[in-house]
């Protein structure tokens, strides 16, 4: 029944913004929405009743239904005056609550459809409204110990306040509570609701209050020892400087002054100079002054806008290239490149380029050449064993012992933004719990990102697009993905015996010498002497060996020189073992006789090209099949795989079915000491097994490689510089490569492959028709 005694009103409405209105309470308020002062003009020439509703957004300009709460008050107008600026003040009276149904369609003021909301009362003189009562002035006591300003206008309206509903109403008008807590009050119906809404509000704001109020007073202890220090600072500073035994200008002054002379952006200026404001007001016997100035120093310190100019004369650049390295010719050629290209554009992108190839071979000194022949500054970043993310990005500043990244160290130390940084051991980056370091590379190394890297520390973006970036690494599997990716990959392979020569002659000795303390005229090394050091002292891919055997020859001379008072010493190769001992390799030459069962193989190993044997013995016993010489799991399928292959092919070699079952077969590579692995062994154990079986001999001059399958095709392989150039320093004739590789000869140099005989093959029929010895030759031997 009291649903249908409701009464639908239709009357003016303003969507107050930040401000909410009850029952019982005058206030007055501001309004300059055009809408709003028209709602006003309407309800004057009516009955001067208004609904006042709140906004939830303040900031929304036209509110509709959704913007809205539902609750609001009726009020009426008692006073409406004229403000400059078009704004009107009102003066209301709270009424009554009021709940929304519907906004009315009127384009020149807000007029809604509203329904008056009658709040379940309690009587006054009941002993537990009594105790609401008492309850709220307690807490409204309490809470005015905390705000002594407010505790007056309350006690004026509060004092005499013997209704429940009252109080509530005037609490919540005198407190400075925001609109949103006011609104649940205003929409709760019952009056004991409400009163435990206010109660609740008003007992966090007490507890709030005290906090405030502990830490306020703690905060102005600190701040009377900070004031006193500061005053006993100043007139120590005052002291000094009647002295003389102070400079007159602050660390922040200093820093200003420093900020004036870089060249950077205005964005980082700006950033400068407010790190260098709150420096000032920083205490500076405190542990967050140390910090800000370590931070200040090192923005000032980066090149934000610093640059060098580089050398763009080719010819130049050329002549000091061949100047510092012998070979490397791939190297040389893209960094001519990259010349150019910047030389024709004003600009060009850097090349991120990745020397890949085993040690020694002279990535690391290249980069260090490269960066001499374009006048560019030069760092180097070694991240062999680096696991730590922040190594790259830096740390947070907030932590103590905090510090920037290796790359922001970097480009500090170069003191301009287009250095050219040596990223050395790529590939041995890692991973643990600090993070994963190839992911931090992943900006630092990426064209499209790197432009606007941001390290940690530093926290304002980095250009690092003008940066010649060149890593070096030993092997590319190593290398993450998509690291690998984002970088241009130049292999760098062994030096052959005549490079690493001339490497010796032209700057090996040189270099040795001089750190020797020797002169020209002191030492002379036959051209001999130095091969033989190369052939029968050092086994490598590099010249690191080479260098350290030159270095024991001159330190052996300077002795000499010094005990025997002789003037000049020349090695040659027959007094070498005198100054180098006794010959340390020697060389791995072909065999002289063809013998059944044994085959010469060749490999890669990380120092270069290396040939080995595979031997094989057939002797009575039940099948089976022993591998020696400790070959790793590919290797072993390797062997499994030829086994298999000469099985299905027996009746090709007229080899009985019961040859495999009665007899045990023996695979073995010599140096058993040395672990070996990979499939290139394939076609060498398989040649060896056919023989083995067969009795017929492989030709002693020939050596071979390429992987094998089960239906006995030959697929390529790698490394194969390195296994020609091992063939030729063990005197190899001829040599048996896989088709698929006839591109990869086609780049090794003409002074590796001359002398040999290299004889592509598709199938293990045509490396056995190579291999063999044939039959009639076999007799003539006989």
């Amino acid at each position: 029944m009291k649903e249908q005694e409701k009464e639908t009103i239709k009357i003016p409405a303003v969507a107050l913004r930040g401000l909410t209105i009850f029952p019982d309470m005058m206030i007055h308020f501001d309004l300059s929405r055009k809408k709003s002062i028209m709602a006003v003009e309407q309800a004057m020439m009516g009955d001067q009743r208004l609904f006042l509703i709140t906004q939830k957004d303040p900031n929304q300009v036209d509110p509709n239904m959704d913007g809205v709460f539902r609750v609001g008050t009726i009020v009426l107008i008692k006073q409406v005056s004229k403000l400059p600026n078009n704004i009107v003040r009102v003066l209301v009276d709270g009424i009554c609550r009021a709940s929304l149904l519907e906004f009315l369609e009127n384009a020149e003021y807000l007029e809604a459809y509203i329904e008056e909301i009658p709040v379940e009362t309690m009587e006054s003189d009941t002993t537990e409204t009594q105790a609401m009562l008492r309850h709220i002035q307690e807490l409204v006591e309490q809470y005015c110990r905390y705000y002594p300003k407010i505790e007056k206008t309350m006690a004026i309206h509060l004092k005499e306040v013997t209704s429940l509903e009252r109080m509530v109403n005037q609490t919540i008008l005198n407190m400075p509570l925001h609109y949103t807590k006011k609104q649940i009050i205003l929409e709760a119906l019952e009056l004991k609701n409400q009163y435990e809404i206010l109660a609740d509000i008003l007992f966090n704001e007490i507890e709030i209050a005290k906090i405030r109020t502990e830490l306020t007073d703690k905060l102005k202890g600190r701040v009377e020892k900070n004031q006193k220090e500061y005053l006993l600072r100043e007139q120590l500073h005052y002291i000094r400087q009647e002295l003389g035994e102070e400079d007159a200008f602050s660390d922040a002054d200093q820093f200003e002054k420093e900020l004036i002379k870089i060249k950077a952006s205005k964005e980082v200026k700006e950033r400068i100079k407010k790190e260098i404001t709150r420096f000032r007001s920083i205490s500076g016997s405190s542990a967050e002054s140390a910090v800000a100035r370590g931070y200040i120093e090192t923005l000032l310190e980066l090149p934000w806008d610093k640059v060098s100019k580089d050398n763009m004369d080719m010819n130049q650049v050329e002549e000091l290239l061949n100047q510092d390295h012998y070979g490397l010719d791939q190297v040389k050629e893209r960094i001519l490149e990259f010349l150019a290209v910047r030389s024709l554009t004003n600009h060009g992108e850097s090349p991120i380029l990745c020397l890949v190839g085993p040690p020694g071979t002279g990535k690391t000194s290249i980069a260090k050449s490269v960066a001499t022949a374009l006048n560019k500054k030069y760092v180097r970043i070694c991240l062999g064993g680096v696991r730590d993310e922040a190594e790259i990005r830096g740390h947070r500043k907030t932590y103590v012992g905090a510090m920037s990244g290796r790359i922001a160290t970097g480009l500090k130390q170069a003191g301009v933004r287009n250095p050219l940084v040596l990223l050395d051991e790529i590939d041995k980056v890692g991973s643990d719990q600090r993070g994963d370091t190839s992911s931090a590379l992943l900006e630092v190394l990426d064209s499209e990102q790197n432009s606007k890297f941001r390290d940690h520390y530093v926290e304002i973006p980095l250009d690092l697009s003008e940066v010649l970036f060149i890593a070096t690494a030993n092997s590319v599997s190593k290398i993450p993905r998509p690291l690998f990716d984002r970088m241009e990959i130049i292999e760098v392979s062994s030096y052959t015996a005549n490079e690493k020569f001339h490497i010796a002659k032209k700057h090996l000795i040189g270099k040795q010498l001089k750190k020797n303390g020797l002169h020209e005229n002191q030492l002379t090394m036959s051209d001999a002497s130095i091969k033989k050091i190369i052939q029968c002292y050092t086994r490598e891919s590099g010249v690191r060996e080479t260098e350290r055997k030159i270095g024991q020859a001159c330190r052996k001379v300077a002795r000499e020189i010094l005990q025997s008072g002789k003037i000049s010493v020349k090695i040659n190769s027959n007094n070498l073992n005198k100054y180098l001992g006794k010959e340390k390799y020697l060389l791995d030459k072909a065999n002289t006789v063809d013998e059944i069962g044994i085959v010469r193989g060749l490999a890669w190993t990380s120092v270069g090209g290396d040939t080995l044997q595979v031997e094989v013995n057939m002797m009575p016993g039940k099948g089976d099949i022993e591998l020696t010489g400790q070959l790793g799991d590919v290797m072993k399928e390797s062997a499994l795989t030829g086994i298999s292959y000469i099985r299905s092919i027996s009746k090709d070699y007229s080899i009985p079915i019961d040859s495999f079952k009665e007899n045990d077969f023996h695979i073995h590579i010599p140096e058993g000491a040395v672990p070996k692995d990979g499939p290139s062994a394939g076609i060498t154990m398989a040649t060896a097994l056919l023989s083995a079986i067969t009795g017929r001999k492989v030709k002693a001059e020939i050596a071979m490689t390429g992987e094998i399958t089960l239906r006995g095709r030959v697929l390529p392989i790698g490394g194969l510089k390195e296994k020609i150039l091992a063939a030729k320093t063990a005197g190899i004739k001829t040599v048996l490569v896989p088709e698929a590789n006839k591109k990869d000869i086609d780049e090794i140099p003409k002074e590796i492959t001359t002398g040999i005989e290299i004889i592509y093959v598709e199938t293990m029929n045509e490396v056995v028709k190579h291999a063999f010895v044939k039959e009639e030759e076999k007799t003539s031997d006989n």
